[in-house]
Protein backbone atom coordinates (compact mmCIF):
# COMPACT_ATOMS: atom_id res chain seq x y z
CA UNK A 1 0.00 0.00 0.00
CA UNK A 2 0.84 3.68 -0.56
CA UNK A 3 1.93 5.93 2.20
CA UNK A 4 -0.58 8.61 2.08
CA UNK A 5 -3.55 9.24 -0.30
CA UNK A 6 -2.18 11.37 -2.42
CA UNK A 7 -1.92 8.30 -5.00
CA UNK A 8 -4.06 6.72 -6.78
CA UNK A 9 -4.42 3.86 -9.39
CA UNK A 10 -6.99 3.16 -12.68
CA UNK A 11 -6.65 0.91 -15.24
CA UNK A 12 -6.95 1.81 -19.37
CA UNK A 13 -6.43 -0.43 -21.89
CA UNK A 14 -4.43 -2.65 -19.39
CA UNK A 15 -2.07 0.13 -18.68
CA UNK A 16 -1.65 1.53 -15.08
CA UNK A 17 -1.45 4.68 -15.03
CA UNK A 18 -0.13 6.35 -11.87
CA UNK A 19 -1.92 9.92 -10.34
CA UNK A 20 0.15 11.53 -8.19
CA UNK A 21 -1.74 14.60 -6.81
CA UNK A 22 1.84 16.12 -4.71
CA UNK A 23 3.48 15.97 -7.62
CA UNK A 24 3.57 19.03 -9.74
CA UNK A 25 4.39 19.70 -13.10
CA UNK A 26 8.07 21.01 -12.28
CA UNK A 27 9.04 18.40 -10.71
CA UNK A 28 7.73 15.87 -12.85
CA UNK A 29 9.48 18.20 -15.68
CA UNK A 30 12.82 17.88 -13.96
CA UNK A 31 14.25 13.83 -15.16
CA UNK A 32 12.99 15.19 -18.61
CA UNK A 33 15.11 18.42 -18.11
CA UNK A 34 18.24 16.08 -16.57
CA UNK A 35 17.39 13.60 -19.40
CA UNK A 36 17.56 16.82 -22.16
CA UNK A 37 20.79 18.38 -20.51
CA UNK A 38 22.68 14.99 -20.53
CA UNK A 39 22.08 14.96 -24.38
CA UNK A 40 22.71 18.63 -25.23
CA UNK A 41 25.98 17.93 -23.60
CA UNK A 42 26.82 14.87 -25.64
CA UNK A 43 26.05 16.66 -28.72
CA UNK A 44 27.39 20.19 -27.97
CA UNK A 45 30.36 20.18 -26.11
CA UNK A 46 31.53 16.71 -26.62
CA UNK A 47 30.46 16.23 -29.91
CA UNK A 48 28.79 13.24 -30.36
CA UNK A 49 31.13 11.34 -28.95
CA UNK A 50 29.96 7.82 -27.18
CA UNK A 51 31.75 9.88 -23.81
CA UNK A 52 29.70 7.25 -21.61
CA UNK A 53 30.90 4.56 -24.53
CA UNK A 54 28.94 2.36 -26.69
CA UNK A 55 25.87 2.94 -24.91
CA UNK A 56 25.85 6.26 -23.90
CA UNK A 57 22.22 6.69 -24.91
CA UNK A 58 21.06 3.58 -22.60
CA UNK A 59 22.93 5.07 -19.88
CA UNK A 60 21.47 8.81 -19.96
CA UNK A 61 17.64 6.97 -20.22
CA UNK A 62 18.87 4.90 -16.99
CA UNK A 63 20.41 8.57 -15.25
CA UNK A 64 16.41 10.04 -16.01
CA UNK A 65 15.14 7.45 -14.49
CA UNK A 66 16.94 7.58 -11.40
CA UNK A 67 16.68 11.38 -11.14
CA UNK A 68 12.74 10.30 -11.09
CA UNK A 69 13.56 7.52 -9.09
CA UNK A 70 14.89 10.19 -6.30
CA UNK A 71 11.33 12.80 -7.25
CA UNK A 72 9.38 10.31 -6.33
CA UNK A 73 10.75 9.30 -2.93
CA UNK A 74 10.38 13.00 -1.95
CA UNK A 75 7.16 12.51 -3.59
CA UNK A 76 5.63 9.70 -0.52
CA UNK A 77 6.16 7.29 -3.90
CA UNK A 78 7.18 3.27 -2.63
CA UNK A 79 10.04 1.68 -4.14
CA UNK A 80 7.91 -1.47 -4.44
CA UNK A 81 5.37 1.11 -6.79
CA UNK A 82 7.91 1.87 -9.00
CA UNK A 83 9.61 -1.84 -9.22
CA UNK A 84 6.13 -3.16 -10.24
CA UNK A 85 5.40 -0.34 -13.06
CA UNK A 86 8.84 -1.10 -14.70
CA UNK A 87 8.43 -4.79 -14.76
CA UNK A 88 5.23 -3.90 -16.77
CA UNK A 89 7.35 -1.93 -18.99
CA UNK A 90 9.41 -4.84 -19.45
CA UNK A 91 6.71 -7.37 -19.65
CA UNK A 92 5.23 -5.46 -22.07
CA UNK A 93 7.93 -5.67 -24.75
CA UNK A 94 9.53 -9.14 -24.12
CA UNK A 95 7.72 -10.29 -27.68
CA UNK A 96 8.73 -7.03 -29.53
CA UNK A 97 12.37 -7.93 -28.38
CA UNK A 98 11.58 -12.17 -29.66
CA UNK A 99 10.63 -9.79 -33.05
CA UNK A 100 14.08 -8.17 -32.83
CA UNK A 101 16.17 -10.88 -32.70
CA UNK A 102 13.98 -12.67 -35.30
CA UNK A 103 14.87 -9.78 -37.64
CA UNK A 104 18.84 -10.12 -36.87
CA UNK A 105 18.15 -13.70 -37.89
CA UNK A 106 16.25 -12.71 -41.05
CA UNK A 107 18.76 -10.45 -42.25
CA UNK A 108 21.87 -12.92 -41.84
CA UNK A 109 20.05 -15.51 -43.76
CA UNK A 110 18.87 -13.14 -46.28
CA UNK A 111 22.34 -12.15 -47.06
CA UNK A 112 23.91 -15.76 -47.18
CA UNK A 113 20.64 -17.53 -49.21
CA UNK A 114 21.19 -14.72 -52.01
CA UNK A 115 17.94 -13.11 -51.35
CA UNK A 116 19.47 -9.55 -50.62
CA UNK A 117 21.62 -9.70 -53.40
CA UNK A 118 19.31 -11.06 -55.91
CA UNK A 119 16.93 -7.70 -54.97
CA UNK A 120 19.99 -5.49 -55.81
CA UNK A 121 21.27 -7.29 -58.79
CA UNK A 122 17.71 -6.98 -60.20
CA UNK A 123 16.87 -3.78 -59.22
CA UNK A 124 20.20 -2.15 -60.62
CA UNK A 125 18.95 -3.45 -64.26
CA UNK A 126 15.68 -1.31 -64.39
CA UNK A 127 17.77 2.11 -64.65
CA UNK A 128 16.43 4.41 -67.27
CA UNK A 129 17.92 7.52 -67.53
CA UNK A 130 15.04 9.08 -69.09
CA UNK A 131 13.03 8.45 -65.47
CA UNK A 132 16.77 8.24 -63.66
CA UNK A 133 14.71 10.45 -60.17
CA UNK A 134 11.55 8.02 -59.88
CA UNK A 135 13.96 5.27 -60.95
CA UNK A 136 16.41 6.37 -57.88
CA UNK A 137 13.30 6.03 -55.68
CA UNK A 138 12.34 2.76 -56.84
CA UNK A 139 15.46 0.88 -56.60
CA UNK A 140 16.09 2.21 -53.45
CA UNK A 141 12.91 1.64 -51.85
CA UNK A 142 13.09 -1.80 -53.18
CA UNK A 143 16.77 -2.42 -51.95
CA UNK A 144 16.46 -0.92 -48.24
CA UNK A 145 12.62 -2.74 -47.61
CA UNK A 146 14.77 -5.91 -48.12
CA UNK A 147 17.40 -4.56 -45.75
CA UNK A 148 15.78 -2.58 -43.75
CA UNK A 149 18.59 -0.40 -43.43
CA UNK A 150 18.54 3.05 -45.02
CA UNK A 151 22.06 3.53 -44.19
CA UNK A 152 23.60 0.18 -45.96
CA UNK A 153 21.49 1.62 -48.97
CA UNK A 154 22.65 4.67 -49.32
CA UNK A 155 26.13 3.64 -48.50
CA UNK A 156 26.02 1.26 -51.36
CA UNK A 157 23.97 1.38 -53.94
CA UNK A 158 22.96 5.18 -53.46
CA UNK A 159 26.44 5.70 -54.00
CA UNK A 160 26.57 4.33 -57.23
CA UNK A 161 23.02 5.96 -58.23
CA UNK A 162 24.48 9.48 -57.59
CA UNK A 163 28.15 8.36 -59.81
CA UNK A 164 25.99 7.47 -62.76
CA UNK A 165 23.41 10.90 -62.21
CA UNK A 166 26.51 12.60 -62.06
CA UNK A 167 27.67 11.04 -65.46
CA UNK A 168 24.52 12.27 -66.73
CA UNK A 169 24.16 15.63 -65.79
CA UNK A 170 21.44 15.50 -62.87
CA UNK A 171 22.04 18.12 -59.82
CA UNK A 172 23.60 15.97 -57.01
CA UNK A 173 20.73 17.26 -54.41
CA UNK A 174 18.43 15.80 -56.87
CA UNK A 175 19.86 12.59 -56.60
CA UNK A 176 20.52 12.53 -53.05
CA UNK A 177 17.25 13.22 -52.73
CA UNK A 178 15.28 10.70 -54.57
CA UNK A 179 17.99 8.21 -52.97
CA UNK A 180 17.15 9.69 -49.50
CA UNK A 181 13.53 9.64 -49.99
CA UNK A 182 13.11 5.71 -51.38
CA UNK A 183 15.62 4.07 -48.57
CA UNK A 184 13.82 6.04 -46.01
CA UNK A 185 10.51 4.63 -47.67
CA UNK A 186 11.53 0.99 -46.96
CA UNK A 187 13.66 1.76 -43.99
CA UNK A 188 9.85 2.67 -42.87
CA UNK A 189 7.81 -0.07 -44.27
CA UNK A 190 10.35 -3.01 -43.86
CA UNK A 191 9.38 -5.32 -41.19
CA UNK A 192 13.65 -5.82 -40.91
CA UNK A 193 13.76 -2.03 -39.89
CA UNK A 194 14.98 -1.04 -36.25
CA UNK A 195 12.85 1.85 -35.89
CA UNK A 196 9.91 0.22 -37.63
CA UNK A 197 9.72 -2.55 -34.98
CA UNK A 198 10.49 0.01 -32.32
CA UNK A 199 7.63 2.27 -33.15
CA UNK A 200 5.15 -0.36 -32.45
CA UNK A 201 6.92 -1.90 -29.54
CA UNK A 202 6.68 1.58 -27.71
CA UNK A 203 3.36 2.93 -28.76
CA UNK A 204 1.90 -0.45 -27.68
CA UNK A 205 0.94 -2.52 -30.98
CA UNK A 206 2.01 -5.28 -33.01
CA UNK A 207 4.31 -5.24 -36.03
CA UNK A 208 2.40 -6.02 -39.14
CA UNK A 209 -0.44 -3.87 -37.55
CA UNK A 210 1.72 -1.37 -37.25
CA UNK A 211 3.26 -1.51 -41.53
CA UNK A 212 -0.50 -1.60 -42.56
CA UNK A 213 -1.48 1.09 -40.95
CA UNK A 214 1.23 3.01 -42.23
CA UNK A 215 0.38 2.60 -45.94
CA UNK A 216 -2.21 4.77 -45.12
CA UNK A 217 0.12 8.13 -45.04
CA UNK A 218 2.88 6.43 -46.72
CA UNK A 219 1.53 5.51 -49.87
CA UNK A 220 0.24 8.93 -50.47
CA UNK A 221 3.35 10.38 -49.32
CA UNK A 222 5.49 8.32 -51.82
CA UNK A 223 3.21 8.69 -54.71
CA UNK A 224 3.47 12.30 -54.75
CA UNK A 225 7.61 11.56 -53.97
CA UNK A 226 7.49 9.83 -57.33
CA UNK A 227 5.03 12.62 -59.92
CA UNK A 228 7.56 14.98 -58.14
CA UNK A 229 10.78 13.23 -59.47
CA UNK A 230 9.18 11.89 -62.58
CA UNK A 231 8.75 15.81 -63.38
CA UNK A 232 11.87 16.88 -62.05
CA UNK A 233 13.44 14.39 -64.82
CA UNK A 234 11.30 15.23 -67.74
CA UNK A 235 12.52 19.27 -66.96
CA UNK A 236 16.03 17.78 -66.60
CA UNK A 237 18.42 17.03 -69.36
CA UNK A 238 20.61 13.73 -69.30
CA UNK A 239 23.55 12.84 -71.54
CA UNK A 240 25.82 10.01 -71.32
CA UNK A 241 25.99 6.20 -70.64
CA UNK A 242 24.71 3.87 -67.92
CA UNK A 243 27.33 1.16 -66.76
CA UNK A 244 26.61 -0.98 -64.22
CA UNK A 245 28.37 -4.17 -65.80
CA UNK A 246 31.38 -4.25 -62.97
CA UNK A 247 28.40 -4.09 -60.23
CA UNK A 248 26.29 -6.89 -61.77
CA UNK A 249 29.17 -8.97 -62.52
CA UNK A 250 30.29 -8.39 -59.03
CA UNK A 251 27.22 -10.10 -58.03
CA UNK A 252 27.14 -12.81 -60.38
CA UNK A 253 30.85 -13.19 -59.03
CA UNK A 254 29.74 -14.04 -55.40
CA UNK A 255 26.16 -15.73 -55.60
CA UNK A 256 23.98 -17.61 -57.74
CA UNK A 257 21.29 -14.95 -58.41
CA UNK A 258 18.42 -16.71 -60.24
CA UNK A 259 14.46 -15.63 -59.61
CA UNK A 260 13.83 -18.33 -57.75
CA UNK A 261 15.30 -16.67 -54.72
CA UNK A 262 12.29 -14.14 -54.48
CA UNK A 263 10.09 -16.84 -53.15
CA UNK A 264 11.47 -16.06 -49.76
CA UNK A 265 10.21 -12.58 -49.44
CA UNK A 266 7.29 -13.19 -51.46
CA UNK A 267 6.48 -15.99 -49.09
CA UNK A 268 6.94 -13.52 -45.90
CA UNK A 269 5.29 -11.13 -48.21
CA UNK A 270 2.25 -13.49 -48.37
CA UNK A 271 2.11 -14.47 -44.64
CA UNK A 272 2.07 -10.66 -43.55
CA UNK A 273 -1.05 -10.36 -45.53
CA UNK A 274 -3.04 -12.97 -44.67
CA UNK A 275 -2.40 -11.20 -40.77
CA UNK A 276 -0.14 -14.02 -39.80
CA UNK A 277 1.72 -13.46 -36.31
CA UNK A 278 4.59 -11.47 -36.63
CA UNK A 279 6.73 -14.33 -34.87
CA UNK A 280 5.12 -17.25 -37.21
CA UNK A 281 5.96 -14.94 -40.45
CA UNK A 282 9.61 -13.96 -39.54
CA UNK A 283 10.56 -17.50 -38.49
CA UNK A 284 9.02 -18.66 -41.79
CA UNK A 285 11.37 -16.43 -43.85
CA UNK A 286 14.13 -17.63 -41.32
CA UNK A 287 13.76 -21.00 -42.19
CA UNK A 288 13.28 -21.14 -46.05
CA UNK A 289 15.81 -18.61 -46.49
CA UNK A 290 18.16 -20.88 -44.67
CA UNK A 291 16.82 -24.03 -46.93
CA UNK A 292 17.73 -21.82 -49.74
CA UNK A 293 21.25 -20.66 -48.50
CA UNK A 294 22.03 -24.95 -49.25
CA UNK A 295 20.18 -25.14 -52.59
CA UNK A 296 21.76 -22.05 -54.43
CA UNK A 297 24.52 -20.68 -52.28
CA UNK A 298 26.22 -23.91 -51.07
CA UNK A 299 29.71 -22.02 -52.26
CA UNK A 300 28.87 -18.91 -50.53
CA UNK A 301 28.34 -21.34 -47.31
CA UNK A 302 31.87 -23.05 -48.00
CA UNK A 303 33.51 -19.76 -47.98
CA UNK A 304 32.19 -18.42 -44.51
CA UNK A 305 33.08 -20.91 -42.16
CA UNK A 306 34.44 -24.32 -41.59
CA UNK A 307 31.16 -26.34 -41.82
CA UNK A 308 28.14 -24.97 -44.03
CA UNK A 309 25.98 -25.42 -40.61
CA UNK A 310 28.39 -23.35 -39.02
CA UNK A 311 28.18 -20.80 -41.37
CA UNK A 312 24.43 -20.42 -41.16
CA UNK A 313 24.40 -20.52 -37.34
CA UNK A 314 27.35 -17.77 -37.67
CA UNK A 315 24.65 -15.97 -40.11
CA UNK A 316 22.00 -16.11 -37.61
CA UNK A 317 23.81 -15.32 -34.12
CA UNK A 318 26.73 -13.12 -35.24
CA UNK A 319 28.14 -10.93 -37.84
CA UNK A 320 28.41 -12.26 -41.77
CA UNK A 321 30.20 -10.38 -44.27
CA UNK A 322 30.61 -11.93 -47.87
CA UNK A 323 33.51 -9.80 -49.84
CA UNK A 324 33.27 -9.33 -53.30
CA UNK A 325 35.55 -7.99 -55.72
CA UNK A 326 33.98 -4.15 -55.42
CA UNK A 327 34.15 -2.01 -52.69
CA UNK A 328 30.74 -0.55 -52.75
CA UNK A 329 28.95 -3.88 -52.60
CA UNK A 330 30.51 -4.79 -49.33
CA UNK A 331 29.07 -3.04 -46.70
CA UNK A 332 26.19 -4.11 -47.91
CA UNK A 333 26.72 -7.46 -48.09
CA UNK A 334 27.01 -7.77 -44.59
CA UNK A 335 24.47 -8.83 -41.39
CA UNK A 336 24.84 -8.12 -37.95
CA UNK A 337 22.28 -11.08 -37.00
CA UNK A 338 20.84 -11.11 -33.55
CA UNK A 339 23.97 -9.19 -32.28
CA UNK A 340 23.16 -6.37 -34.59
CA UNK A 341 20.23 -5.91 -32.89
CA UNK A 342 21.15 -5.99 -29.51
CA UNK A 343 22.17 -2.02 -29.14
CA UNK A 344 18.24 -1.20 -29.94
CA UNK A 345 17.55 -3.96 -27.76
CA UNK A 346 19.24 -2.42 -25.09
CA UNK A 347 17.81 0.85 -25.65
CA UNK A 348 14.03 -0.21 -25.58
CA UNK A 349 14.71 -1.96 -22.19
CA UNK A 350 16.49 1.24 -20.76
CA UNK A 351 13.59 3.29 -22.28
CA UNK A 352 10.96 1.06 -20.23
CA UNK A 353 12.96 1.63 -17.42
CA UNK A 354 12.66 5.41 -17.73
CA UNK A 355 9.27 5.55 -19.05
CA UNK A 356 8.20 2.62 -16.02
CA UNK A 357 9.61 5.38 -13.38
CA UNK A 358 7.99 7.73 -14.80
CA UNK A 359 4.83 6.31 -14.97
CA UNK A 360 5.21 5.32 -11.13
CA UNK A 361 6.29 8.27 -9.40
CA UNK A 362 2.96 9.75 -11.63
CA UNK A 363 4.90 12.39 -14.07
CA UNK A 364 3.88 10.96 -16.83
CA UNK A 365 0.31 11.36 -15.89
CA UNK A 366 0.76 14.72 -14.80
CA UNK A 367 2.75 15.67 -17.96
CA UNK A 368 -0.03 14.28 -19.90
CA UNK A 369 -2.48 16.45 -18.38
CA UNK A 370 -0.69 19.47 -19.08
CA UNK A 371 -0.21 18.25 -22.98
CA UNK A 372 -4.10 18.03 -22.98
CA UNK A 373 -4.88 21.69 -21.65
CA UNK A 374 -3.01 23.01 -24.65
CA UNK A 375 -3.90 20.13 -27.35
CA UNK A 376 -6.96 19.09 -26.44
CA UNK A 377 -8.48 18.22 -29.88
CA UNK A 378 -7.36 15.31 -31.87
CA UNK A 379 -5.29 17.49 -34.34
CA UNK A 380 -3.57 19.19 -31.53
CA UNK A 381 -2.55 16.06 -30.16
CA UNK A 382 -0.80 14.61 -33.74
CA UNK A 383 0.38 18.49 -34.29
CA UNK A 384 2.15 18.03 -30.69
CA UNK A 385 3.49 14.57 -30.97
CA UNK A 386 4.83 15.64 -34.45
CA UNK A 387 6.44 18.57 -32.74
CA UNK A 388 7.70 16.63 -30.43
CA UNK A 389 9.67 13.79 -32.66
CA UNK A 390 10.79 16.74 -34.71
CA UNK A 391 12.14 18.63 -31.65
CA UNK A 392 14.11 15.92 -30.47
CA UNK A 393 15.21 15.03 -33.90
CA UNK A 394 16.94 18.56 -33.09
CA UNK A 395 17.85 18.85 -29.94
CA UNK A 396 18.67 15.07 -28.79
CA UNK A 397 20.34 14.45 -32.23
CA UNK A 398 19.34 10.65 -32.12
CA UNK A 399 16.19 9.18 -34.25
CA UNK A 400 15.60 6.63 -31.76
CA UNK A 401 14.86 9.15 -28.85
CA UNK A 402 12.39 11.42 -31.03
CA UNK A 403 10.45 7.96 -31.41
CA UNK A 404 11.31 6.61 -27.83
CA UNK A 405 10.78 9.37 -25.67
CA UNK A 406 7.06 11.53 -27.47
CA UNK A 407 5.96 7.43 -27.54
CA UNK A 408 6.07 6.98 -23.94
CA UNK A 409 4.91 10.30 -23.09
CA UNK A 410 1.80 10.29 -25.38
CA UNK A 411 0.79 6.76 -25.54
CA UNK A 412 -1.56 7.45 -22.52
CA UNK A 413 -3.22 10.80 -24.12
CA UNK A 414 -3.72 8.84 -27.37
CA UNK A 415 -5.81 5.81 -25.06
CA UNK A 416 -7.28 8.57 -23.30
CA UNK A 417 -9.02 9.99 -26.96
CA UNK A 418 -10.17 6.68 -27.55
CA UNK A 419 -7.23 6.51 -30.45
CA UNK A 420 -5.86 3.19 -31.25
CA UNK A 421 -2.14 2.60 -30.57
CA UNK A 422 -1.18 2.11 -33.79
CA UNK A 423 -2.19 5.92 -34.54
CA UNK A 424 0.69 6.77 -32.02
CA UNK A 425 2.82 4.58 -33.91
CA UNK A 426 2.41 5.80 -37.54
CA UNK A 427 2.65 9.21 -36.50
CA UNK A 428 6.14 8.60 -34.39
CA UNK A 429 7.41 6.94 -37.81
CA UNK A 430 6.16 9.63 -39.85
CA UNK A 431 7.68 12.76 -37.81
CA UNK A 432 10.56 10.74 -35.79
CA UNK A 433 12.43 8.41 -37.97
CA UNK A 434 11.94 10.37 -41.94
CA UNK A 435 12.89 13.86 -40.62
CA UNK A 436 16.23 13.02 -38.87
CA UNK A 437 18.08 13.05 -42.04
CA UNK A 438 17.08 16.84 -42.51
CA UNK A 439 19.19 17.96 -39.62
CA UNK A 440 22.67 18.74 -40.20
CA UNK A 441 23.69 17.64 -36.96
CA UNK A 442 21.40 14.85 -36.62
CA UNK A 443 23.25 11.63 -36.97
CA UNK A 444 21.37 10.65 -39.91
CA UNK A 445 21.83 13.77 -41.59
CA UNK A 446 25.86 13.88 -40.94
CA UNK A 447 25.98 10.47 -42.21
CA UNK A 448 23.60 10.75 -45.11
CA UNK A 449 25.60 13.92 -46.29
CA UNK A 450 28.98 11.87 -45.85
CA UNK A 451 28.04 8.69 -47.74
CA UNK A 452 26.37 11.01 -50.76
CA UNK A 453 28.93 13.59 -50.63
CA UNK A 454 25.73 15.97 -50.45
CA UNK A 455 25.04 18.89 -48.06
CA UNK A 456 22.10 18.71 -46.27
CA UNK A 457 21.33 22.11 -47.33
CA UNK A 458 21.90 20.86 -50.80
CA UNK A 459 19.14 17.50 -50.59
CA UNK A 460 16.92 19.45 -48.02
CA UNK A 461 14.08 20.43 -50.65
CA UNK A 462 14.55 17.39 -52.51
CA UNK A 463 14.60 15.18 -49.76
CA UNK A 464 10.50 15.62 -50.52
CA UNK A 465 9.43 11.88 -48.46
CA UNK A 466 10.56 12.62 -46.00
CA UNK A 467 9.84 16.57 -45.08
CA UNK A 468 6.18 15.41 -46.62
CA UNK A 469 5.48 12.58 -44.50
CA UNK A 470 4.46 14.87 -41.24
CA UNK A 471 2.59 17.32 -43.62
CA UNK A 472 0.42 13.88 -44.95
CA UNK A 473 -0.14 12.87 -41.05
CA UNK A 474 -1.32 16.34 -40.38
CA UNK A 475 -3.40 16.38 -43.48
CA UNK A 476 -4.95 13.20 -42.19
CA UNK A 477 -5.57 14.12 -38.38
CA UNK A 478 -6.66 17.40 -39.37
CA UNK A 479 -9.68 16.04 -41.58
CA UNK A 480 -9.92 13.12 -39.49
CA UNK A 481 -9.14 10.60 -42.43
CA UNK A 482 -8.74 6.96 -41.50
CA UNK A 483 -7.97 7.58 -37.78
CA UNK A 484 -8.97 4.31 -35.82
CA UNK A 485 -10.36 4.40 -32.62
CA UNK A 486 -10.30 1.45 -29.48
CA UNK A 487 -13.04 -0.77 -29.91
CA UNK A 488 -14.35 0.22 -26.47
CA UNK A 489 -14.37 4.16 -28.01
CA UNK A 490 -17.70 5.38 -30.52
CA UNK A 491 -16.85 8.46 -30.67
CA UNK A 492 -14.15 11.43 -30.53
CA UNK A 493 -13.59 13.06 -26.96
Amino acid sequence: MENGKNISEFKSDKQNVIENTELNIWEALIPVMILMGFLAYNIFLVEGQEWLGTYTNQIILLIGGLVAAVVGFFNKVSIHRILTEVWENLKSVFIPIVILLLVGALAGTWLISGVIPAMVYYGLQVLSPTIFLPTCVIICSIISIATGSSWTTSATVGIALVGIGTALGVNNGMIAGAVISGAYFGDKMSPLSDTTNLAPAIAGTDLFTHIRYMTITTVPSILITLVAFGILSAMGESAGNVDITNLLTSIKASFNITPWLFVVPLAVIALILIKTKPLVALATGVLLAVNFSFIFQSDVLTNLGETKINSVFTSILTETQIATDNEKLNELFSSGGMNGMLWTIYLIICAMVFGGIMDGIGALARITKALLSIASSIFGLFASTVLSCFGLNVIASDQYLAIVIPGKMFKQAFDDKGLAPENLSRTLEDSGTVTSVLIPWNGCGAYQSSVLGVGVGEYFMYAIFNWLSPITTLFFAAFQIKIKQLPSSKAFS
